[in-house]
């Protein structure tokens, strides 16, 4: 071994000794670089947060009481898409000079960035032995730089709060009183979050119809007092979700009655309004079949599609929800990003900044990849990472005034097909995993090596025992 090895191996050992002994500090100055690298490189870079500057637009013109959705911003002429209950909260933004706006929401971005990273290791959960708070800076130093976040900061998106306000809701502990409040505000904002409304108002009734033939069956033939029921605390959230959302409409309706009344009952239901449906930044069934299709409207193909993953997607987070994590760990994660997938899919329009729902997937991932101890889990959770990193949906050409994406050829459709077909592979797993841990008991160490592998086998060469589900 030569000196400089042996000084090399020293200085990791070092390294390695304080990463241990002093983890979150080491994980605190790693966030701190790579916060610090990614402003500066977007600086480097230009960015124009083209949307920061259409939200402080629609403020200006709640602000001079002029038609919300008549109006366009930038030299981009981008119009406004969002309920005006958006544009009620992007009033304050009139008072800051873009350059001030620029930094404000740059830092407010990275600010959530890290209560992102919290709430989506909330909802996964960790090895004990993890400090909380190293996680939580490890995950949104490397998260920052994945194309979703990268995207959302380019443009100065709200993707971020909104993912925070949903996440805040499903990491609520059971019975809180405010669980809820955060989907109908965010669905308030942005209307794709109201599929979780929906989500928790199916799992809600199924569960109690659940109870109810439970209750049934337990009911002796001399009758007696009916057994103790806990609150459905599903049905509660949506109540209170659907209970926010339906306020920030009403506080809107009452502010602003002609922009109300018109996007209700024209915006919402202009599809195309957002741009063009077969770009390339259209990560979803509807953009990728355009792109396949060579046609800016896939019609009925489409229709089709988001039908058949909406009700697969949907009975999939559902029925995860009301499963045992006995029977399938991380279940209340699984329905979480099962129903946020779906979500992503079947919309009309899901840019790439939209998939921010990459920061706690991944995780989700790891985690199972830890306790199945399988090259192929390990390799789908890094795959998936290095693809959601690789920004690989823009190495096609792409431009909007050409529309070049309506003439790609099979490896540019599959190289802009990348977040769908995640979506799909990530919705056909958790269907997998729902499905067998409705059916049969969970074996927790199915599928860990030989030894497990061994344990199974001779597990299934017993009989059965019948497992009694309430």
């Amino acid at each position: 071994m030569t000196a400089t090895q042996t000084i090399t191996d020293s200085r990791i050992h070092r390294v390695r000794a304080l990463v241990l002994r002093r983890p979150v500090l080491c994980a605190a100055v790693f966030c701190l670089l790579s916060f610090t690298g990614f402003w500066i490189a977007q600086r480097a870079a230009q960015v124009s947060m083209v949307d920061l500057l259409v939200y402080r637009a629609e403020g200006w013109t709640v602000r001079d009481a002029m038609d919300l959705y008549d109006m366009r911003a930038t030299e981009h002429n981008l119009p406004n898409t969002y309920p005006p209950f958006a544009a009620l909260l992007f009033t304050p933004l009139t008072v800051l000079s873009t350059g001030v706006l620029r930094t404000f929401g740059t830092a407010v971005n990275l600010v959530l960035m890290v209560a992102v990273a919290h709430l989506s290791l909330r909802l996964v959960g960790l090895p004990a032995r993890v400090p909380r708070p190293a996680a939580v800076l490890a995950l949104a130093a490397v998260g920052v730089w994945c194309e979703p976040v990268w995207t959302t900061l380019r443009y100065g998106q709200i993707n971020l709060l909104v993912t925070a306000l949903v996440l805040w809701d499903l990491t609520r502990r059971a019975g809180h009183r405010w669980a809820g409040v955060g989907t109908g505000i965010a669905t308030g904002i942005k209307l794709t979050p109201g599929l979780f409304v929906v989500f928790l108002g199916l799992a809600g009734l199924l569960l109690g119809l659940r109870r109810l033939r439970a209750a049934r069956g337990r009911a002796g033939p001399g009758g007696g007092p009916p057994p103790r029921r806990l609150p459905n605390d599903h049905l509660r959230r949506a109540a209170v979700a659907t209970a926010a959302f339906v306020l920030t409409v009403a506080f809107s309706a009452l502010a602003l009655p002609h922009d109300s009344r018109r996007f209700w009952t024209e915006v919402v239901f202009a599809t195309d309004r957002p741009g063009d449906v077969e770009g390339a930044g259209n990560q979803n069934l509807k953009g990728a079949l355009a792109r396949v299709l060579h046609t800016p409207d896939p019609g009925m193909w489409w229709l089709a599609a988001a039908a058949l993953v909406g009700l697969v997607g949907l009975a999939t987070a559902v029925a995860a929800q009301l499963t045992d994590d006995g029977h399938l760990p991380n279940a209340r994660a699984w329905a979480a990003l099962t129903c946020a997938v779906t979500a992503l899919m079947v919309s009309p329009v899901s840019w790439s900044h939209h998939w921010v729902w990459a920061v706690p997937m991944v995780p989700l991932l790891a985690v199972e990849a830890v306790r199945r101890r399988t090259a192929a889990w390990t390799a789908w959770t890094v795959v998936t990472g290095l693809l959601f990193c690789s920004f690989m949906v823009w190495y096609a050409p792409h431009s909007r005034p050409a529309r070049v994406e309506l003439h790609q050829n099979p490896a540019q459709m599959l190289l802009t097909a990348v977040y769908p077909l995640l979506g799909v592979a990530f919705l056909g797993v958790a269907g997998y995993l729902t499905v067998r841990a409705v059916r049969r008991p969970w074996r927790p160490w199915e599928g860990i090596g030989t030894l497990g592998r061994q344990r199974t086998d001779a597990a299934r060469r017993r009989p059965e025992r019948t497992y009694a589900r309430g």
